[in-house]
């Protein structure tokens, strides 16, 4: 009885003496707080996260050691290892393939509308609508090659003049890059890999863009492409020769065949004047067909109008004339899916649109995890050193050109600088590559797509030959005068800058990347053609002014980081313009608000209920450990929690 007397008398102070440690705790916590609030973490972190995004991360391998692993683990890694690395064979052979259905759908959208964007003699021979037309129509139906041979059979039949297509060739060069742009835009989940990947991507823009600005104005003054490739052609004999190897074709058309097949040549048709092509659909329907030429008799006004070489007689008051009439005969019909589908064109491309966005995007992910997973450890080490390490001292130089020749030799394998591009530009966003490496692979792709559309024009039929060629020879030497321009000089290496510049700020505020994409690839192009419809006048009146205010605004930029005593007092800072007019933060916040808006009124998921769910239910585990915490005595406890019930209820 005494002792249950005392535990009795003991028991009410408990919980006066027992909550005064955790009070104490949370003193000495925020104590700590507020001492480790004056260091700077924060304020050292944020300049860190402005340079360390640009060195590559360091790929570590999280697993248990090899040395660690039995004879059934280390069995079980080679075989993981090995389905991976087919996994990853499987889902680039369907991005590659997803690349091609996309120009093929993009070609069913827009292609009868770059044909007739190309039968406007007067705007071609205007450059810099020339150029604009590159851009538009190469990014219409997402293939330089097809625009560049739009071009050529344009220029065979005597619609085009060579000296006019030299700017739209550099149009379609920039317009290539728009492929690998649009797979950047796909890796946004991660800031990091975000900003590394858009670099990648557009450096190859900003090259175009630059060397563009150079080489064009000097084109026009000078005709130095013109002059040095009609040199080349006068001074060899060159005879046709055969096809281009089609190396990737082989690989792809067993599946994409299957799915769509287009007949280009109606575009060209169009381009070059023929009425008739506009009823035609670009979906082809017979894959097999044979032409057979017959002699047959045809009535003609007069003898005058009779076929050369040929029988010419008069019957019951007619003239009648023998003539050589081809006739097509169709054979067998096409495999693909939409042979018997009588949709229209614009229908076909949409959902092959929207197909092949999607497949792109979920290869392009699961590419990017597959990797991350794979490369990691010893072997991430490895391949980081080939690829991004450069040769000792005094041959460091020699290794951008190298990389410039792999890139030239993978994009000749692969036919296509869009699919090799594309294909870097998620390494590049991981960090296996490093954008100072990624800029020589993009330059020799741009080299390597020229060769193999000048090997197509060897294999041209002799009338063709000569123009195509030199066509060619224009691609080819604007590219390598482009590199001339913008790489021996590790200090004329501005657009590794300029993509570095972009990609900070795409990461920053990432919807500046779809804006940026809409801009430089569709709106600006598209201004620029409608001023030169208008007349070169107009466009000489609205362009010169904008480019002397464009010039003077990036003068004063440099300026200001660097030399500002010079500038007037108010020049020195943007500050005295309205923020919208110098700063994203207001446009951010309005695009922030009305994405969140769109995500909590039109996508209301449940994902966002669920994590409601959890946070209530940590609450509610955290309210009941702080109760065990300040009690000891059980009995207490569930006291305090019934009380914590109903002062919630």
């Amino acid at each position: 009885m005494g002792n249950s007397t005392q535990s009795r008398q003991t028991m009410p102070p408990l919980p006066e003496t027992h909550p005064a440690t955790p009070s104490a705790e949370l003193d000495a916590h925020r104590a700590r707080k507020d001492a480790t609030d004056p260091e700077p973490p924060t304020d050292e972190s944020e300049p860190e996260e402005e340079v360390d995004p640009w060195d590559l991360p360091e790929l570590r391998d999280t697993g248990v050691k090899w040395s660690d692993l039995d004879t059934k683990g280390k069995v079980l890694r080679v075989l993981k290892s090995i389905v991976k690395f087919i996994l990853l064979l499987g889902l680039l052979y369907v991005f590659v393939c997803s690349l091609d259905i996309l120009s093929s759908a993009f070609q069913l959208v827009g292609g009868k509308a770059a044909g007739d964007i190309f039968q406007d003699n007067a705007v071609l021979s205007n450059p810099v609508a020339g150029l604009v037309i590159g851009v538009l129509v190469t990014v219409l139906v997402q293939s330089s090659s097809t625009s560049s041979s739009i071009v050529v059979s344009m220029v065979s039949s005597g619609l085009l003049e060579v000296k006019s297509a030299v700017p739209i060739i550099m149009g379609a060069n920039i317009g290539t890059s728009v492929t690998n742009t649009i797979v950047a835009v796909m890796q946004a989940g991660d800031r990091n890999e975000f900003r590394r990947a858009f670099a990648g991507a557009t450096v190859h823009d900003f090259f175009n863009w630059l060397s563009v600005l150079v080489l064009l104005p000097l084109e026009v003054a000078s005709g130095y492409l013109y002059r040095l490739t009609k040199l080349i052609i006068d001074s060899f004999n060159i005879q046709t020769g055969a096809d281009a190897p089609d190396l990737l074709k082989v690989i792809t058309e067993p599946l994409t065949k299957n799915i769509i097949e287009l007949d280009t040549s109606v575009i060209r048709d169009i381009a070059t004047g023929d009425p008739a092509a506009r009823n035609k659909s670009l979906i082809k329907i017979w894959c097999k067909t044979k032409k057979v030429t017959n002699l047959v008799n045809i009535t003609v006004p007069g003898f005058v109008n009779c076929t050369p070489d040929a029988l010419c007689w008069e019957e019951d008051g007619q003239i009648w004339t023998q003539k050589n009439q081809t006739e097509t005969i169709n054979l067998n019909k096409c495999t693909h899916m939409f042979v018997y589908a009588n949709l229209p064109d614009l229908a076909v491309g949409l959902i092959l649109l929207a197909l092949s966005l999607l497949a792109l995007c979920t290869c392009l992910i699961l590419i990017v995890k597959l990797l991350n997973s794979m490369l990691k450890g010893q072997v991430a080490v490895v391949i980081k050193k080939v690829l991004n390490t450069d040769f000792p001292f005094p041959f460091a130089w020699v290794t951008g050109y190298i990389a410039i020749l792999v890139g030239a030799g993978m994009t000749f394998i692969v036919q296509s600088s869009s699919v090799f591009t594309s294909a870097i530009t998620p390494l590049v966003g991981i960090g296996v590559i490093s954008l100072e490496r990624a800029y020589p692979l993009t330059l020799g792709s741009n080299i390597g797509t020229t060769t193999t559309a000048l090997l197509a024009a060897l294999a041209s039929p002799g009338e063709t030959l000569a123009n195509s060629l030199q066509i060619s020879l224009c691609h080819f030497f604007f590219n390598i005068s482009g590199i001339l321009l913008w790489y021996p000089i590790p200090f004329t290496r501005i657009p590794i800058r300029l993509a570095k510049a972009l990609g900070n700020r795409t990461a920053k505020y990432r919807w500046f990347a779809a804006l940026y994409l809409i801009l430089c690839f569709l709106l600006f192009p598209l201004l620029v053609l409608g001023l030169s419809i208008a007349g070169w006048q107009v466009l000489v009146g609205v362009g010169v002014p904008v480019l002397v205010f464009v010039i003077f605004v990036i003068i004063v930029n440099i300026m200001q980081k660097r030399c500002p005593r010079f500038l007037p007092s108010f020049l020195r800072s943007w500050n005295f313009l309205p923020k919208p007019l110098h700063s994203f933060k207001p446009w951010d916040k309005v695009v922030t608000a009305s994405m969140t808006f769109c995500r909590t009124r039109c996508c209301c998921c449940c994902k966002c209920c669920k994590e409601k769910e959890r946070d209530e239910e940590k609450d509610d585990m955290k309210t009941k450990d702080k109760s065990l915490e300040m009690y000891d005595n059980p009995a207490l406890t569930i006291e305090d929690e019934a009380k914590v019930t109903a002062t919630h209820l």
